[in-house]
């Protein structure tokens, strides 16, 4: 049998960077491929010099293959110096690509995808790995739990779980920006403004990442004047819309999210064109600063049709 051990993957180049394209022979396959791919999925190219089509496809699946950071690894099979193995797996045409997980093949493709294809074909694969690691996470479940353990204003507990999200997908745009209401709501500015502006690139052109940024906003702004003061003035005068305005957001910024979306839409029962409907969009901003699946917005956009449609 062809699966002698080989050498040990994780070897260095003379760079000194881990190597995570490598070719592979018979001999080194079960080493190589198979007990390498018990930690870490492997992609295997079966491939000829003659090969016309492999050399179209092997250069980009090798350039996404580096774009995954080391999540997966490519090994590459020269069928003509390797037919024993190629016979051993059955390849009949090339290109041939496999992927390999816990020492099996788990998906497979034939001839050239469009890239689009390839990146879901590394995906899949990197999926498999996450999803097999002890103690994975169920994201969405726990994206739910973080964002109601922060609606609740339990900010400690859903910095927790934002975190745990992200060592395990660190390019998750709704943890990401979970974390950073968690220190907007734990009034650490200073390191919310940090994590903003540190953002990955990922993250940052993401079209939910503008959210944050306006909680942001709105966190940093100063209201015009003592919570205790705006409240009495809106006590004396029931319509002074300024001063409930002001008051908004002065409940806003300490953490009075209820209370300051009240404000508002009682602005809009009594006078909704007020200042060109500035209550609605003070009320949309916070929304936005609260984020779309926060039960607070959604909650509260149904009062806001409510009061619009009545």
């Amino acid at each position: 049998m062809f699966f002698n051990k080989g050498r040990k993957e994780g070897e260095t180049n003379q760079d000194g960077k881990v190597t995570v394209i490598f070719d592979v022979t018979s001999e080194e396959f079960e080493a190589r491929v198979l007990a390498a791919s018990m930690e870490i999925p492997v992609i295997v190219d079966f491939w000829a010099p003659w090969c016309g089509p492999c050399k179209a496809l092997g250069p980009l699946l090798e350039k996404l293959v580096q774009e995954s950071g080391g999540k997966v690894l490519m090994a590459k099979v020269n069928v003509d110096e390797n037919q024993d193995l190629a016979a051993a797996l059955r390849i009949q045409s090339i290109p041939t690509v496999y992927g390999f997980f816990q020492g099996r093949p788990v998906d497979a493709f034939q001839g050239i995808l469009p890239e689009g294809q390839l990146r879901a074909f590394i995906d899949r694969l990197i999926k498999a790995a996450g999803d097999a690691q002890p103690g994975a996470l169920d994201i969405p479940a726990v994206l739910k739990e973080a964002a109601q353990a922060l609606s609740e204003k339990d900010a400690a507990l859903a910095q927790t779980l934002y975190g745990q999200i992200l060592m395990q997908d660190e390019k998750n745009v709704a943890a990401y920006a979970g974390l950073v209401r968690t220190h907007i709501a734990a009034s650490q500015i200073d390191h919310a403004r940090q994590l903003v502006e540190r953002a990955p690139p990922e993250i940052a052109k993401s079209p939910a990442f503008p959210e944050v940024r306006t909680a942001l906003e709105l966190a940093q702004s100063k209201p015009a004047g003592a919570l205790e003061d705006l409240m009495e003035k809106v006590d004396k005068n029931p319509d002074d819309h300024q001063a409930r305005c002001d008051l908004a957001l002065a409940q806003f910024a300490a953490g009075q999210r209820e209370e300051a979306v009240e404000s508002l839409l009682e602005i809009m029962r009594r006078n909704r064109g007020w200042k060109e409907e500035e209550a609605r969009k003070q009320l949309l901003k916070i929304f936005e600063a609260m984020g779309s699946a926060d039960p607070l917005t959604i909650e509260s956009r149904r009062k806001l049709s409510a009061v619009l449609f009545s």
